[in-house]
């Protein structure tokens, strides 16, 4: 179903408008206090916009554009659905299963309360828990479940009253690591063809489940596109953090770019960008060297800068100066005796950068 969205919350900082097509899983990212939940509890019903409207297909969720407010001959008057008629379903971070009833009857509770017969509405639920892999499980109650059993429940139990919308909010951000890898595939398979919005801080969710990114800061959409353009050539700090990137912003300039910092950097442009463009760079930290002495390569770009941290990321140690980050072993860190306020250059090779338009 194609769902439109449009909606102002003031006290929030909140105005946001969005479309989605049939079918497609758009993933929503950002920082905390960007405005995801808010966005996910407007869809679903639980908090009321001071303007807006959203349709799901032909059914209005709410209507309180000011051509509805202004009601009597010249509008349609304020439309508000209440969430349980909206045919959408939300899936929280906790499963939130009904304690004293099975796994079956967890799933059949919304088909039932639609007023399907219990025979249909229990083998609807029952069709569902076989496609999350769980079917085994419908005589237990949720107490008897692990963390990642009860989230394929949670999952049977959102789609079993087969919603035109499902919004998922970090499904996967309970779950133990090991566990997550598998429901992350159950949600590929039964996310495939069906319309929603998953709110996620994970990039593995969003390459793996989304059609689309949109990323949200402040209230406000920041960026939006097919999720490897958003992510692969970001456009915002968050976005570039998320997806592992240095992001440098500036002008072309000649074969290059002049960084906002004032830098001269040469770079392999994937697309013609006119003298004096807004444009990005990005790279990824791994690609970047880091030495106390001017590198000899003439072929090298080279950013000077101050060390502003040490951070260990697995096996390896982020150095960060205010332009970029470079990725290195513990033992290069060591060796050059590195630490907040090293005067050090960064370097790179022109091939492993990539510039795009802003």
């Amino acid at each position: 179903m194609t769902f439109t969205f449009s909606a102002t919350v003031a006290e929030r900082g909140f105005d946001v408008d969005l479309e989605i097509e049939p079918g497609e899983t758009v993933a929503v990212l950002g920082p905390n206090g960007a405005g995801k939940s808010t966005l996910l509890n407007l869809i679903a019903g639980l908090i009321k916009p001071d303007a807006g409207r959203a349709m799901l297909q032909d059914r209005v969720l709410f209507d309180l554009s000011p051509a509805a407010v202004g009601s009597g001959a010249r509008g349609t008057g304020r439309r508000w659905t209440p969430p349980h008629a909206r045919g959408v379903s939300l899936l929280a971070q906790d499963a939130l299963l009904f304690p004293h009833l099975s796994v079956l009857d967890n799933v059949a509770f919304g088909p039932r309360s639609a007023g399907l017969p219990r025979t249909v509405a229990d083998a609807r639920a029952l069709e569902w828990l076989h496609r999350v892999d769980a079917a085994a499980l419908s005589a237990r109650k949720p107490g008897e479940l692990s963390g990642g059993q009860a989230q394929r429940i949670a999952v049977a139990r959102a789609l079993a009253s087969d919603p035109g919308l499902l919004l998922l909010d970090e499904p996967l951000a309970a779950l133990d690591v090991t566990v997550a890898p598998a429901i992350r595939r159950m949600l590929r398979d039964v996310l495939a063809d069906r319309t929603a919005i998953i709110v996620t801080h994970d990039i593995l969710d969003a390459f793996t489940l989304a059609d689309r990114v949109v990323v949200l800061e402040a209230g406000h959409i920041v960026d939006i596109g097919p999720t490897r353009q958003v992510l692969d050539r970001p456009v915002t700090p968050f976005a570039a953090e998320l997806a592992a990137l240095n992001l440098l912003t500036g002008t072309a300039s000649g074969s290059g770019l002049r960084t906002d910092a004032g830098s001269r950097v040469g770079v392999r442009s994937v697309q013609p960008i006119p003298e004096g463009a807004r444009a990005g760079l990005a790279i990824r930290p791994a690609l970047v060297s880091v030495s106390t002495d001017p590198p000899a390569d003439p072929g090298l770009t080279v950013l000077a800068g101050t060390v502003r941290d040490l951070e260990t990321r697995g096996d390896l140690i982020r150095v960060r100066t205010v332009e970029l980050a470079a990725d290195v072993p513990p033992g290069v860190v060591a060796d050059l005796d590195l630490s907040s306020g090293t005067a050090v250059w960064l370097s790179f090779r022109p091939d492993d950068a990539i510039a795009y338009p802003l």
